[in-house]
C-alpha cells in the first residue's frame, strides 16, 4: 500500500491525535496511490512477499448448530421470522466434517474458530439453556477433536445464571481447550455492564481470554417501537443485520466503557465482528460529546477501544468500511473473519485478495493478529 517510507510515516500518525484533530484532519491517513494498487493485486490468493507461499488465514466468527439448538429456538419464538432465518442455513450450520472442510479449502481458508448460533436462547428457561449450551460446546470440542488443525472454538455460555456461566466458561478453556466465549448481546435486555454479568467478566480476565460480542435480538419493546409497523421480513432484517444490532452492539461496547467495566478489569478484551459496528465511524463524534462528561473513567474513551478491542471484518466486504477501520484503529486490532454461514467464505477470500494493504498488515490480518489474540 504504501509507495515510499515517507508514505508508511503518514500511517503513523497517533490515531489518539486524530479523534481530537479539526475536521479534514484525517485525510492525513489516506493513503496515495490507492487507485493504483486496488487495479494491479490480483485475484488470487494474496502470498507474503518473498516467501512464494499462499498467507495462512484464520476466521473467527463462524457459526455452527446443534439440531437440539435450533430445535428448541423454534419451539421457544413459533411463526418468528428468526426461525425462517436460522433454517435456510440449517444444513451449513450443522455440518462440522466434511462439507465445511471442503468449503475452507476452496476459499483457502485454513482455520476457523466456531461459535454457536445461539440467538435466541435468552427465551429459554435457565435450566434448558444451560444443558444447551453444555451439550454444545461438547459437541464442538468433539468436532475440534476430528479435525484439530481446521477448527477451533469459542463458549457457548447461558447469562441466564452467571454464576454457572462462568463456570462453563472456565471448564471450556481449561478442559475444551477454547479460545474464548462469543456472547450474543444482551440477555433478556440486560447488558454486560450489569454488575450480575460480573462472574464473566472475571472469568475472562482471569483465564486471560477474549470474550467475542456478537450481535443479538433487540428487546421486545425496542423491537416493536422501532421495527414493528413495518412489513414482517423487513422489519426483521432491519432489527437484524440490516442496520439494527450492529449499531446496538456498538451502543453495548460504549456502555462497558462508560460504566467503568475496563477499569475494574483492565486486561479485559473483547472483540467486535462486522468492521467494528459502527465505532469506528462514530468514535470521534463519541469521544468529543462523551470524553468531557465522563470524568470518573482512568482513560480517555478511545483509549479503551485501542487498548481493549479488536475488529473484525465478519460480513463486511466492502473497501471503504475496512479503510475506516484501518485507518481509525491501526492493521494490529483488525482481524479477518466471513461470518459463515450468513455470508460465504468465497466472498470473503474475494474481498481479503483485494485490500490494498502492504504484506505486513496482510499477515497481521489474515492470521498474525489472531495468533496472537486468541493464542492460536
Amino acid at each position: 500500500m504504501y509507495e515510499s517510507d515517507a508514505d508508511a510515516k503518514v500511517l503513523s500518525v497517533d490515531r489518539r491525535e486524530l479523534l481530537k484533530a479539526p475536521a479534514g484532519a484525517a485525510e492525513l491517513l489516506v493513503a496515495p496511490s490507492f487507485g493504483q494498487q486496488n487495479a494491479t493485486r490480483t485475484a488470487e490468493s494474496p502470498t507474503i512477499a518473498g516467501s512464494g507461499s499462499a498467507v495462512r488465514t484464520i476466521t473467527l466468527e463462524e457459526h455452527f448448530a446443534t439440531p437440539e439448538v435450533l430445535d428448541a429456538i423454534v419451539k421457544a419464538w413459533p411463526g418468528d421470522p428468526l426461525v425462517d432465518y436460522l433454517q435456510a442455513k440449517r444444513a451449513k450450520l450443522l455440518d462440522l466434517g466434511s462439507g465445511r472442510i471442503a468449503e475452507m479449502d476452496a476459499s483457502q481458508i485454513d482455520l476457523q474458530v466456531l461459535s454457536l448460533t445461539g440467538i435466541g436462547m435468552d427465551r429459554l428457561a435457565p435450566a434448558d439453556a444451560i444443558a444447551l449450551s453444555h451439550d454444545s460446546n461438547d459437541n464442538l470440542a468433539a468436532a475440534i477433536h476430528a479435525h484439530p488443525d481446521r477448527l477451533a472454538g469459542f463458549a457457548a455460555l447461558a447469562l441466564q445464571d452467571p454464576e454457572k456461566a462462568a463456570l462453563e466458561f472456565e471448564r471450556c478453556v481449561r478442559q475444551l481447550k477454547f479460545k474464548g466465549a462469543l456472547i450474543n448481546g444482551a440477555t433478556n435486555g440486560i447488558f454486560l455492564d450489569n454488575p450480575r454479568s460480573t462472574p464473566v467478566l472475571e472469568a475472562a480476565q482471569a483465564l486471560d481470554v477474549p470474550i467475542y460480542l456478537h450481535p443479538g435480538l433487540p428487546p421486545t419493546a425496542v423491537r416493536e417501537a422501532y421495527y414493528g409497523e413495518l412489513p414482517r421480513e423487513l422489519g426483521f432484517i432491519l432489527s437484524l443485520p440490516g442496520w439494527g444490532w450492529h449499531v446496538e452492539t456498538g451502543m453495548h461496547s460504549m456502555r462497558l466503557i462508560l460504566s467503568g467495566v475496563f477499569d475494574r478489569f483492565p486486561r479485559l478484551k473483547i472483540v467486535l465482528g462486522h468492521m467494528g459496528e459502527a465505532v469506528p465511524f462514530f468514535l470521534a463524534r463519541s469521544e468529543g460529546f462523551l470524553g468531557p462528561r465522563a470524568k470518573s473513567l482512568n482513560r480517555h474513551i478511545s483509549d479503551y477501544f485501542y487498548e481493549n478491542f479488536y475488529f473484525t471484518t465478519s460480513g463486511y466486504f466492502s473497501l471503504p468500511p475496512f479503510l475506516c477501520a484501518l485507518q481509525i484503529f491501526g492493521a494490529d486490532r483488525i482481524l479477518f473473519s466471513v461470518d459463515h454461514p450468513f455470508n460465504t467464505m468465497a466472498q470473503g477470500r474475494a474481498f481479503l485478495n483485494g485490500l490494498p494493504i502492504s504484506s505486513d498488515d496482510m499477515r497481521k490480518i489474515t492470521h498474525g493478529n489472531a495468533e496472537r489474540v486468541f493464542k492460536l
